[in-house]
Parts: C-alpha cells; sequence; structure tokens
C-alpha cells in the first residue's frame, strides 16, 4: 500500500512519540539504542527534507533515504552543540525532548507546504520494501539502493555485536595520598625522630573485577608499615589513615607509599614526598 497526502508524517510523529515513551519508562540502555535509532538516524532529516522539497520537483525518492540519513546525523549533531551551551547541557531527556519538538515542529511546517500544492503533486514514500522496488529505477537509484540497504545491514549487525559484546573501558586503580584536611597537600614537612605523622591514602579499583590490594610504607629505605589486603569491587573506594614515624634525622627523607595488587609482586603504584626530620 502507497502512503499518501500526509500520512507519513503522521505515522512518523506517532512512531516518535512512541519511540520516545519507550525509552522513558524502559531503563534498558540496549532497548533504548535500539528504538532510539529511527528516531536519530531518519526520521530528523527525512521531516526536514518533507518541508524543504514538498512536491515531485524536488529529489526522488532514493535520493530522499540518503539525504533523510545525512541530514538526520547533521539535526542531531546541531541540536547537541545547542544544548552544550544551555544549563540542561546534552543529557538523555533534553536531547529527547529537543529532537521530539524538532520532529513535531518540523513536520506541521511540511504538512502546511504540501497542503498548499495539488494532491497529485504531492510526494510520500512508501512503506516496507516498495520503496527498494527495482521496477522502473534508474542505474543510479539502483546503486543507491543497495548502498542504503547494506548500511542499514552494517548498523543492524555492528548494534547487535555491540550489545551482545559491550567494550570494557581502559582498565586502572586509583592511588593517592591526602594531607591535612583531606586535602592534595599539606604533607608532613618536618618532624622530629621517633614523632608519628599520618597521611590518608586512597584507592579507587576501576579495573572492571573485584581487586585485592595491600599497601606498603617506606620512610628513608625502611619498613614502617603495612595495610593488610584491601578488597574493592568495580568503581569502589576505600580510604585509610596510614601512619609512620621516623627513626632517624636527615634532610629531605623519602617517605613511600607502595600499592601491590594481589597477583602481583613487584609495585603496581608509588607515591611519596620527602621530609625534614630532627633529633
Amino acid at each position: 500500500m502507497r502512503v499518501k497526502g500526509y500520512s507519513d508524517l503522521l505515522l512518523l510523529n506517532i512512531a516518535t512519540i512512541l519511540l520516545a515513551l519507550i525509552v522513558v519508562f524502559l531503563h534498558s540502555n540496549a532497548i533504548r539504542i535500539v528504538v532510539g535509532l529511527p528516531v536519530m538516524l531518519f526520521i530528523p532529516g527525512y521531516t526536514l527534507i518533507a518541508a524543504l522539497f514538498p512536491g515531485r520537483g524536488g529529489p526522488g525518492k532514493m535520493e530522499r533515504v540518503v539525504l533523510s540519513l545525512g541530514f538526520s546525523i547533521a539535526v542531531v549533531s546541531l541540536i547537541g552543540i545547542i544544548l552544550n551551551y544551555t544549563p540542561a547541557g546534552i543529557s538523555l531527556y533534553p536531547a529527547l525532548i529537543s529532537l521530539v519538538f524538532f520532529i513535531v515542529v518540523i513536520s506541521l511546517v511540511a504538512w502546511y507546504r504540501r497542503r498548499r500544492l495539488a494532491e497529485s503533486n504531492r510526494i510520500a514514500l512508501s512503506p516496507g520494501l516498495a520503496l527498494f522496488s527495482w521496477r522502473g529505477q534508474k542505474f543510479i537509484d539502483r546503486v543507491l539502493s543497495i548502498i542504503v540497504i547494506v548500511a542499514v545491514l552494517g548498523a543492524i549487525g555492528v548494534l547487535g555485536y555491540a550489545i551482545a559484546r559491550p567494550g570494557v573501558g581502559e582498565r586502572y586503580t586509583e592511588f593517592y595520598a591526602l594531607g591535612q584536611g583531606d586535602m592534595a597537600e599539606g604533607y608532613p614537612e618536618q618532624l622530629t625522630v621517633g614523632e608519628e605523622a599520618e597521611v590518608t591514602i586512597g584507592i579507587i579499583n576501576h579495573e572492571h573485577q573485584e581487586m585485592r590490594y595491600r599497601i606498603e610504607i617506606i620512610a628513608d629505605g625502611v619498613s614502617s608499615g603495612e595495610v593488610g589486603e584491601v578488597v574493592l569491587d568495580h568503581e569502589e573506594k576505600h580510604e585509610v589513615g596510614v601512619g609512620f614515624i621516623p627513626g632517624r634525622a636527615g634532610d629531605k627523607q623519602k617517605v613511600e607509599f607502595l600499592l601491590y595488587r594481589s597477583d602481583q609482586d613487584e609495585p603496581y603504584r608509588g607515591l611519596h614526598f620527602r621530609v625534614d626530620v630532627v633529633e
């Protein structure tokens, strides 16, 4: 069945609102990506092309499909740039509301411009595979049809792989020391022999798996204690106060904090600062 008049715009607007509701009420990122692709990659560009070229004197049907894909990417990018300079920023709901608003408003413009044309001069795409019928198409249209089909199938394949095998980000561990006031400064600068000093040592696990750590404290080349096994899940944080006592006087003595992973004998991370020790 061929879509005539304004029905294509109506169907796309209904589909946009339904997909927006799915994104709002379903919290699965995989489903959001699947249902959001048509809204981002086709519908904005299609409504814009329909508003710019409401009659048959403009691009042909296959050209409209290709232009719709390109214009959709441009529209989504432009909306993202605009949102980036607003208090709302680039986040899910502001982006979704802006995209739906754009589609509805531009659809109304397309409807108005079509309405001013004779019915025989109005153009709308056919649903389903009728769009890709070979009958009556020029060679260039057939080439474009193949490109569009391959691009869509490729995008679906890449999306399916990305959902089934999500990538793992960089694996690392944050290791830091805090001085007075829990600031990354204010470390002890001068101590007396036998005086205990303390800093706060922090660990944050970004390894995408459970990790086991231990911390060794070395003051002026001499072991000054150890923090036993610390077990952290991915993105879990642990802070602990660590003390050390200098055993002799000397300037610029090096105080080290070495982080070890349970599966390694060599230090994984290291921190140090220097302190003057007097009698």
